[in-house]
């Protein structure tokens, strides 16, 4: 049987046919759908969980796998980067059941705030790595990771893109493999870290890449395809699928398992062409090491490091490389383009919180979620955007320079709370932070589609649960001064906010509204706008609903009257709050009633 699947539900398939047991993550785009598909169609052959973070994540994982049972974790690249801890101390120890970490690129930074290349981990903690270049490579190579691991007893990385997560292509179905698990057996020396046990663990950490060198010579997966002696090119991933469009009679090294690299080979195969290319995504990964082992090469000098490739990317390296004569160009250069911004939601009540704390003219530290939007315009009131977690020690740090004398406020998304954000808590308490801390709890992981986190009450595989309280919590932790507030009521929070920054040492507000959106949309009666009574003063157009835009009709003063899309607009009554001519009501007030909207 075959179907049509994208990467990341190929690589789920990949899951299930290889006979995995125990899968975990931290939705992030673009390896979200990877646990999703699993939950959605397999759940009754793999556990899967939405874990806090990816630290919890992976280390689930590592029991799992220390069980005997074959083991998946999946994130974003900047997961990995969390999960970092966990990762490279379980190079040392080995594996029982097989191990595989996903790792999602983003180049481009489609969503994301960096754009590191992950490559460089499997070198870091020297781990095998393997890459797919489309839907069917996904599962497959995902299979053959998992003999990887258990063959050579190590984790293994499996590096995915953005382009390979999201594109479909045809993958050719196979069953279900099982793997019972064997059970923990207890090994002191192999699974328990102490510096003594660990000296002893690099060795075969090092002896293990030796073997797995030979390994990289003799395996299909690094694939030597024969065309003209011209041009030869080394290539791994998406990268191969571009190369091969542009040029499809060179010869190619596929490497599939692209670390470690095969040295016996690329320099049979480095002698075997007039001229050698390197095509890669992001960082020359593979371009130094090739260089390193005194190959001469060619690579970035031609090929991009900034953003994705393309074939038109790859067709213009080649033109520069007098290799062709004609590449791409590109018809419309973004400068040219109309901006399309992203925006927040029509009813977002996130939006209501922001409005309320323009007013307070503070600086506000940012966090990651969909409330990191309110740093663009109309809003323009979020300050920094670090990382997962940031914003409460950045708030922090602020406030203790002793600069900002009205205050600071840390604003941070439920799930990213609970994701990095108690530490933060505990340290504005510990050390007496005159902080706000404003927890939007908008009761989902709304900015990757919507999962369920520890606040919502619900499993990834659906079952009710306990809910974070997160009131208790921050009561738990050393709060004393803690405010609830409906975000779609400006008047309160304002009053809230006001009070929160008066108050000595760290203060919690926790918005109370759920996403407009999800899991279920959110929809009361529409908005409209009186037109009579406009006078054009753009304040509703300066909360940045998209359901608000201008009318052609003007005033006498030539200021355009604003109208709402019914269509969009949720009812959510912001821009009636902020309206000083009260003339945006309700779509059945009385006073509509034959009235010009």
């Amino acid at each position: 049987m075959k179907m049509l699947l994208s990467g990341n539900e190929a690589v789920a398939r990949g899951a299930w046919e290889a006979g995995v047991r125990i899968a975990s993550a931290y939705p992030g785009t673009p390896s979200t759908e990877i646990l999703e598909t699993i939950a959605m169609l397999v759940k009754d052959d793999i556990y899967a969980e939405w874990s806090p973070n990816e630290k919890v994540a992976f280390e689930v994982a590592i029991g799992g796998s220390m069980a005997g049972a074959r083991s998946l974790v999946c994130m974003k690249h900047v997961g990995l980067n969390v999960a970092a801890d966990p990762f490279m101390t379980y190079s040392y120890t080995g594996v029982k059941g097989g191990f595989v970490v996903v790792s999602a690129d983003d180049p481009s930074m489609h969503s994301s705030q960096n754009e590191q290349d992950n490559r460089f981990y499997a070198k870091f903690a020297i781990i095998p790595m393997l890459e797919p270049s489309d839907s069917q490579e996904s599962k497959d190579l995902l299979i053959e990771a998992y003999d990887i691991s258990e063959q050579f007893d190590t984790p293994v990385l499996f590096r995915m893109v953005t382009r390979i997560s999201h594109s479909k292509g045809v993958v050719q179905m196979g069953d279900r493999k099982e793997h019972e698990p064997e059970g923990f057996e207890r090994d002191i020396p192999k699974y328990v870290m102490v510096p003594g046990h660990a000296r002893l663990r690099r060795k075969v950490v090092l002896e293990r890449l030796e073997k797995l060198k030979e390994f990289a010579e003799e395996t299909p997966l690094n694939r030597w395809e024969n065309g003209g002696k011209e041009i030869g090119i080394i290539s791994s991933g998406i990268s191969y699928v571009y190369a091969k469009e542009v040029m499809p009679d060179a010869s190619y090294l596929k490497l599939g398992l692209s670390y470690p690299l095969p040295e016996k080979k690329i320099r049979e195969f480095a002698k075997s062409v007039d001229r050698l290319f390197i095509i890669e995504e992001l960082e020359p990964f593979l371009e130094e090491q090739i260089k390193a082992m005194g190959i001469q090469c060619e690579g970035k000098e031609h090929f991009t490091n900034y953003g994705e490739l393309s074939p038109g990317e790859v067709m213009n390296g080649f033109v520069h490389a007098g290799i062709l004569s004609e590449g791409v160009e590109k018809s419309y250069p973004a400068e040219q383009l109309f901006p399309r911004p992203p925006v927040l939601c029509p009813g977002c009540p996130h939006r209501g919180i922001f409005t309320a704390l323009k007013k307070m003219k503070v600086p506000v530290t940012g966090d990651i979620g969909c409330y990191t939007l309110a740093a663009l315009k109309p809003l323009e009131v979020m300050d920094s955007c670090i990382c997962m977690g940031a914003s409460i020690g950045n708030a922090i740090g602020m406030a203790k320079a002793g600069t900002e004398k009205k205050g600071v406020v840390a604003a941070i998304g439920d799930s990213t709370f609970l994701h990095s954000g108690i530490t933060g808590v505990l340290d504005a308490v510990y050390n007496k932070a005159n902080v706000v801390i404003l927890i939007l709890d908008n009761r989902i992981t709304a900015m990757t589609g919507g999962q369920h986190h520890p606040g919502t009450g619900v499993t990834l595989m659906g079952e009710e649960t306990f809910r974070v309280d997160f009131v208790e919590l921050c009561k738990t932790l050393g709060v004393r001064d803690i405010h609830t507030v409906d975000a779609y009521d400006l008047d309160a929070s304002k009053k809230v906010l006001k009070a929160a920054l008066q108050y000595e040492g760290p203060s919690v507000v926790i918005t109370s509204r759920p996403c407009a959106l999800m899991p279920n949309k959110i929809k009361e009666k529409p908005y409209v706008v009186l037109l009579d009574e406009c006078n054009g003063c753009k304040l509703c157009f300066r909360i940045g609903c998209p359901a608000i835009f201008a009318s052609e009709e003007k005033t006498e003063k030539g200021h355009n009257k604003a109208i709402i899309d019914p269509n969009q607009c949720t009812g959510c009554t912001i821009c009636a709050q902020v309206c000083p001519k009260d003339c945006i009501v309700r779509v059945d007030s009385p006073v509509v009633e034959g009235a010009r909207t």
